[in-house]
């Protein structure tokens, strides 16, 4: 509803391995082509789980930042950011939390299943109850109408979508708010507010979906409205009150699974991963020692390419060619699998050659990523200071 806003982040969790790279990272550096896009590192959100033992959060949010910028995320392009250098997200958070139900929080898929996965850690917590309104804040702070999720995490972001409805719905009614909108109409030129009164009136007297699309749009190309009036000209496109906070509609990306050494979900807990700026002999040598199909005893035994961790990778890593290779020799026992191995870590040394290359600057000088980060704080504080003026407006807390 607002200009298009990519918004997405991640745990400080140091050095990012493949799985991130294709799991996340690559579609973040596409994004910055299309979108105006802010990614941020969630170092609040790392203390949820992990309070008691928070460890070195601000090393491994740096380490972090490094792979975002050597995987090719342009901080000319992208706004990177670190969460509590922002402190309107706890501002907004915190007053959301006035309006948003328990029970809301506690029907979360996530919340009873982390409980039971990590159930030697205390989780009866208000942080980590409210880990959902903090993660709806981070969105709707700077009114991202777009988050890149699997499918799997649709559910998950319909909280922020209610939050922001709920918010929408209880603070802005607006008193005068039809003789303010319609005053808003009039800025929109003569043409234009011909335009929007007409796709108003088929959507709300027939329901015309398109027509509000199309309203929308041309709310979108209009540069020389305020934002207090831009909002009140979407609210009064579908009723009688302003959208303070736009709703997230999730932007459905394909994220392929990586697997670990040992065929499990890669994770540097588990030991199997494979980092995205690894020496190229240690890529060499994770490879070469992963789990294959248990059919394949000895090198003359036919296999079965579904039944082995080494697929997987021949998936995201080769083309089509090397696959039915792989295929063929693997089902009639015509190449070993050092043999099958050999092109998924030369196209992993080949895609992480860039990384190294680019990672390097920052490792000479530290104070670039520093400073890249410090510009991108300042301006996501300054989207987030934007958003909150109206908020508070509308709560009644402006003493200005």
């Amino acid at each position: 509803m607002f200009a298009d806003r990519v918004l997405s982040g991640m745990r400080p969790t140091g050095r990012m391995h493949i799985g991130h790279y294709h799991g996340a990272l690559r579609n973040w550096v596409r994004l910055q082509e299309e979108y105006e896009c802010l990614y941020f590192v969630a170092d609040w959100h790392a203390l949820t789980t992990h309070y008691e033992e928070p460890g070195d959060i601000v090393a491994s949010a740096w380490e972090m930042v490094i792979d975002w910028l050597a995987a090719g995320l342009d901080p000319n392009r992208s706004t990177i950011f670190i969460q509590s250098r922002v402190p309107e997200h706890a501002e907004l958070s915190l007053l959301l939390g006035m309006i948003t139900p328990v029970g809301w929080l506690e029907r979360v898929p996530t919340y009873k299943d982390q409980q039971q996965k990590l159930a030697d850690r205390d989780l009866s917590t208000f942080g980590f109850l409210g880990y959902p309104l903090m993660q709806g804040a981070d969105i709707l702070i700077y009114r991202a109408n777009l988050v890149p999720v699997g499918e799997d995490q649709v559910s998950h972001l319909e909280l922020v979508r209610e939050l922001a409805r709920r918010f929408n719905h209880i603070y802005g009614r607006e008193p005068g708010f039809e003789d303010k909108a319609k005053a808003a109409v009039k800025k929109l030129g003569s043409k234009k507010a011909k335009r929007y009164d007409t796709l108003r009136t088929a959507f709300q007297e027939k329901g015309d979906e398109q027509a509000l699309v199309a309203a929308r749009e041309l709310l979108e190309e209009t540069q020389n409205l305020s934002l207090g009036d831009r909002e009140r000209l979407f609210g009064y496109l579908e009723g009688s009150r302003r959208v303070i906070l736009p709703e997230p509609q999730p932007l459905l990306t394909a994220t392929p699974k990586v697997p670990g050494l040992d065929g499990q979900k890669m994770s540097k807990s588990y030991g199997n991963a494979i980092l995205m700026r690894e020496d190229p002999a240690e890529v060499t040598r994770k490879v070469r020692t992963m789990q294959t199909d248990p059919a394949r005893m000895r090198r003359t035994d036919p296999g079965n390419p579904e039944n082995c961790p080494v697929w997987p990778l021949h998936q995201i890593y080769s083309d089509q060619a090397t696959r039915e290779w792989v295929v063929q020799g693997c089902t009639t026992a015509g190449i070993g699998c050092l043999d099958c191995k050999q092109p998924v870590i030369d196209a992993i040394i080949r895609e992480q050659q860039p990384f190294i290359e680019r990672a390097q600057r920052y490792l000479d000088d530290p104070q670039l990523v520093r400073n890249i980060v410090a510009d991108g704080c300042e301006r996501a504080r300054t989207l987030a200071e934007e958003t909150m003026r109206e908020v508070r407006g509308a709560m009644g807390l402006n003493y200005d």
